[in-house]
């Protein structure tokens, strides 16, 4: 989907790109598919800050995504490609046979009439959702599940796929778009084909405000606080942090530490990110 870009009326106008939605066919969505999203604003259930530079924005409902696939063997239509402010890639509204509608992410290439289908039987192309085991290698998947029956999880964001790689005994081998490769079940489904919306990424801001829209509060640098404030605050002008690793603002190590703690699945992981 082509960026646009704005003439440069005022500062914050100057650079900044936004999408032209011009693959969306249906402006709002369908109401059976709409539930209520309230705000948490970074807090937790006693209302203490939890996750910081979170709060305000523009209010969203949540649009419930199919990502089991879960309707084996019943064929459905694509009746429209429409914008989901939850996530970056757009999402298709699809029409079963049996009248049912639901939400798929909508992947590159899949047009409005197209038929898709989910299962053991549905046919290779994009947009049908599969197992592992019937997916030729090579291909680009996405929707990844990690488990059976437990709904897609791995390869989810716009412009993203994954790479079936091999298949051996009762696993594939899947190069995730990190370049790290996944131990996979065969009997895990997958959707065939790239995340739609590929431009994500191109789009540039410009101004603050448009953070703001989103829901993301002002960040401000370790190094600008106090020394009470943060380990980097205090120093004579802008001297270095003083430590062999940035800190986070309650002295834990921060950037390069390992936060994966799951030793089950460690075997599972044939190829680390780096």
């Amino acid at each position: 989907m082509p960026i646009k870009s704005y003439k440069p009326t005022s500062p914050g106008r100057r650079n900044m790109s936004g999408q032209d939605f011009s693959e969306i066919t249906k402006a709002k969505p369908e109401k059976t598919l709409v539930v209520a999203l309230r705000k948490k604003a970074g807090r937790n259930n006693q209302g203490r800050l939890t996750v910081r530079h979170r709060g305000g924005g523009v209010k969203r409902n949540y649009r419930i995504i199919d990502f089991k696939r879960g309707k084996h063997g019943i064929p459905a239509k694509v009746v429209a490609i429409e914008y989901d402010p939850n996530r970056s890639a757009r999402i298709a509204l699809l029409q079963y046979a049996d009248g049912e509608k639901r939400y798929i992410l909508a992947p590159v290439g899949l047009k409005v009439g197209a038929d898709v289908m989910s299962g053991d039987t549905a046919e290779f192309k994009v947009g049908n959702a599969l197992p592992l085991r019937h997916i030729p290698a090579g291909t680009p998947i996405h929707n990844i599940e990690l488990n059976p029956g437990r709904g897609g999880q791995l390869v989810r964001s716009a412009g993203t796929a994954a790479q079936l790689m091999s298949k051996e005994d009762q696993y594939a081998l899947v190069r995730l778009p990190s370049k790290e490769i996944h131990r996979i079940r065969l009997e895990c489904l997958a959707t065939v084909g790239q995340v739609g919306n590929v431009d994500h990424s191109g789009v540039v801001l410009g101004k603050a405000g448009r953070k703001r829209l989103m829901g993301r509060r002002p960040e401000v640098r370790g190094t600008a606080m106090s020394p009470r404030d943060h380990p980097h605050g205090g120093g004579e002008g802008r001297c270095p942090v003083g430590f062999a690793g940035p800190k986070t603002p309650w002295g834990k190590p921060a950037r390069g530490v390992k936060t994966r703690r799951n030793k089950r699945t460690n075997n599972m992981i044939i190829k680390r990110r780096k």
